[in-house]
């Protein structure tokens, strides 16, 4: 049984509740990461999730999305998942931090997540797990804004919103 880290506004542990249930009943907030990897062109790296995942199966995402487990910071947790998703061991750095909120009508899950937003650099080929990841690509990140701003169901929620907090910074 996966279990996530619930917290409050501020990031602060408040409990550990398994990972479906904290996603039913308009959701409980958690800690979650998302990882954003591009390679020396500035391109970002982009993963189709599997249409079998629990929610949001199907739509284009960032390179690697997560929960870190009790007792585990969010950049081992990052590092972990980025392994076993993509095959891929890169150095991470935490970027921003937002908090969102978005049900799948599909799965009727809601995510409501403190989301650490990490980055890194990577120049090699990426393994897919099948488990995972149906498709992948690397993307310009204009193109990638493009797209977002014509095709919104073509992607995940959380992806738009911790891409303009990237971009925010930059």
């Amino acid at each position: 049984m996966e279990q996530v880290i619930l917290v409050n506004e501020r990031d602060e542990q408040v409990g550990i509740e398994e990972k479906l249930q904290a996603h039913r009943g308009g959701g409980r907030l958690h800690r979650a990461f998302s990882i954003f990897l591009f390679n020396p062109s500035g391109d970002v790296l982009l993963q189709r999730r599997a249409k079998v995942k629990y929610h949001f199966g199907g739509l284009w995402s960032n390179t690697c999305c997560g929960h870190p487990r009790p007792g585990e910071s969010v950049t081992q947790a990052a590092g972990r998942r980025l392994d076993e998703e993509f095959g891929i061991l890169a150095s991470l750095s935490g970027r921003t931090t937002l908090i969102y909120e978005a049900h799948d009508p599909i799965s009727n899950l809601t995510e409501r997540e403190f989301l650490h937003v990490l980055t890194g650099l990577f120049n090699g080929q990426p393994r897919p797990n099948r488990l995972e990841i149906d498709d992948w690509r690397w993307s310009p990140l204009d193109q990638l804004k493009n797209e977002l701003a014509g095709a919104l169901t073509q992607f995940t929620p959380w992806l738009p919103l911790a891409l303009a907090e990237l971009t925010r910074l930059d």
